[in-house]
């Protein structure tokens, strides 16, 4: 079963959320504000919004569970580095009772999207994010929905670690604080109305480079 180690059959007891969404981050004060605690600093942001509080938990992430309009939100930020981001997240699947990978949202950084856009997606490719590719590792699926924040590729032969684990410069910076609230947005309407809802809205609009 999804999120199920195998032989495993115990249950969560209680109601299970009806969405879990996880951003991917590094933890440690060295890493806030680079492009690749983007997808943590937009759970952050639903925690605010919401009233949750993020708070460490047995499964190696900052969580906590919330009501919002009778419906069960869970809010993860793995204590694992990126690479690792599976070990935390199909604990994660399975203390919130998610059965259905299009239950679960990763919102993550991504390089093949320029600054400042916006995409949202559900299953296919990686994109060689190493942090979705545990994800997949430990979920045995690729199926889950994915809210993904372009931070754009580096410059000239700079590699992709360095781009993705440096803070971005000031513009680049007030444009992820954009993206980042709109990221947001965009998961509260996955949750209201569905991943199909959210692409059509957010995944027309032109990029910010066009």
């Amino acid at each position: 079963m999804f999120g199920r180690k195998r032989g495993e059959e115990k249950k969560r007891t209680g109601t299970p959320a009806d969405l879990l969404v996880v951003g991917l981050a590094n933890p440690g004060a060295e890493y806030e504000g680079t492009r690749h605690n983007v997808g943590g600093e937009v759970v952050q942001l639903l925690a605010a919004r919401h009233g949750a509080k993020l708070r460490k938990g047995k499964e190696r992430a900052m969580v906590d569970e919330v009501t919002v309009d009778g419906k069960r939100l869970a809010l993860a930020i793995p204590l694992t580095y990126m690479n690792l981001s599976g070990e935390a997240v199909a604990p994660l699947v399975r203390r919130h009772g998610i059965d259905d990978p299009h239950h679960l949202v990763i919102v993550h950084d991504e390089l093949d999207l320029p600054v400042g856009t916006l995409k949202v997606k559900v299953g296919g490719g990686l994109a060689g994010n190493n942090g979705l590719k545990s994800v997949k590792a430990h979920l045995h699926t690729d199926d889950f929905v994915r809210v993904r924040i372009g931070i754009g590729k580096p410059p000239g032969k700079a590699q992709g670690a360095d781009h993705v684990l440096k803070k971005p410069g000031k513009t680049d910076r007030a444009e992820l604080d954009v993206i980042v609230q709109e990221a947001a947005d965009a998961v509260e309407l996955i949750f209201t109305d569905g991943p199909a809802v959210a692409m059509n809205r957010f995944n027309t609009r032109p990029d910010p480079a066009v």
